[in-house]
């Protein structure tokens, strides 16, 4: 199944925080229960948290009983700003809510029964869209990993970050696919340890070898030389490329510049912030103390210890070697590619699709090619 889904009149989704050891769906009537499952990471992943977003709004749509199409238009307003805010620093929420907003203020559904449906055949849509532009990054993403690669993976960016199949971890599952032979570390992914739990149960789900590293074994493995390639995923990407991603991955970036390791964000247009002119405009999101305290319920530390907490990171441009879209690998100068990617995608018509197929990349590259393996 998919990692949240349209089911029977509610969202239904994985509870993320069951994995690995359980498999725990749970069904939403209401859109202000669907922003909790956000904040709580019930549902987490940039992509995901945005499919659900709309979803939500679907909800919200339904839930409320409106005369007319005004009322229900200022009602989703508010329903949105509360979707928007459930996590702040991943952009797919915005991005999906708009969609949502714009769909229900078409001007030619004047019915409210209408704006519903419609609200439902978007998000959809947003759902199907997400997968297809995965499918199409592994594709163009696995052009870069050669068999025998060994590659550092942070958080998860797998099928549980998106509707379906994943970015980062998308790309190494296509390579996979293509019958590479690849080996991959994954960071455990301090504190709420996406990497030991969620990524490596999609890996060991799809028979790729992998192994869990601390967080700060990372460095070392990059020394001995048993990093050929770094992939991770974005929660928000500014114009000049500045990269907001799980906490940690600044680290892994400027370790990877030290020992020459080409390093690649995967990013679905979804989550470019064109409006955002670098990585000190994002908002970095401050979760509670307690995912540090008493990670899972077992108290490690004293309530009294003073904890800070930030969920993201932002990577300043310079220490990616590119950005791999459903539209292309965009290459520095970041301020001029990633426009042209977000405009190839704006004219994309991807359809409704309800079983996506990845096209074959006809280039790699918008700017002239380059060898990723020459270093840094």
């Amino acid at each position: 199944m998919r990692t949240v889904e349209w089911h029977e009149g509610k969202v239904r989704m994985i509870d993320q925080r069951a994995l690995p050891w359980d498999i725990v769906l749970v069904e939403f009537r209401d859109y202000t229960e669907v922003a909790q499952s956000i904040s709580e990471m019930i549902v987490r992943g940039a992509p995901a948290i945005g499919a659900a977003a709309a979803f939500g709004m679907v909800l919200a749509a339904r839930q409320f009983d409106a005369t007319n199409r005004q009322e229900l238009l200022r009602y989703l307003e508010e329903a949105g700003n509360l979707l928007v805010n459930a996590r702040p620093t991943a952009v797919n929420l915005k991005w999906a809510v708009n969609r949502m907003l714009q769909a229900a203020a078409n001007e030619a559904l004047f019915r409210v029964e209408d704006i519903r449906n419609e609200m439902l055949r978007v998000a959809k849509r947003i759902a199907n869209q997400d997968v297809k532009t995965n499918r199409q990054m592994g594709v163009y993403g696995a052009a870069l990993i050669r068999s025998g690669d060994r590659i550092l993976h942070h958080c998860n960016t797998g099928a549980l970050a998106t509707v379906d199949w994943g970015t980062a971890l998308g790309v190494i599952k296509t390579a996979h696919q293509q019958g590479k032979h690849i080996q991959v570390l994954l960071t455990e992914t301090r504190p709420r340890m996406q990497g030991a739990r969620l990524s490596a149960w999609e890996l060991n789900g799809a028979g790729i070898p992998y192994h869990i590293i601390t967080d700060s074994a990372a460095g070392h493995f990059m020394r001995k030389g048993e990093v050929d390639l770094i992939l991770v995923g974005s929660d928000r990407t500014a114009a000049n490329g500045d990269v907001a991603n799980k906490i940690g991955t600044y680290s892994l970036a400027v370790l990877a510049r030290e020992n020459g390791i080409p390093f690649y964000a995967v990013v679905p247009t979804s989550t470019i912030d064109l409006s955002v002119e670098d990585g000190s405009k994002i908002p970095i999101e401050e979760r509670t103390p307690d995912e540090i305290r008493n990670p899972y319920g077992m108290r490690l530390v004293p309530e009294h210890f003073p904890v800070k907490n930030p969920a993201f990171d932002v990577t300043p441009y310079r220490y990616i070697t590119g950005i791999i879209t459903e539209q292309g690998i965009a290459y520095p100068p970041y301020d001029v590619t990633l426009p042209m990617v977000v405009e190839g995608s704006l004219n994309s018509e991807l359809g409704d699709v309800t079983e996506p197929e990845p096209d074959e990349p006809e280039q790699l590259s918008l700017l002239d090619e380059i060898d990723p393996f020459d270093g840094l």
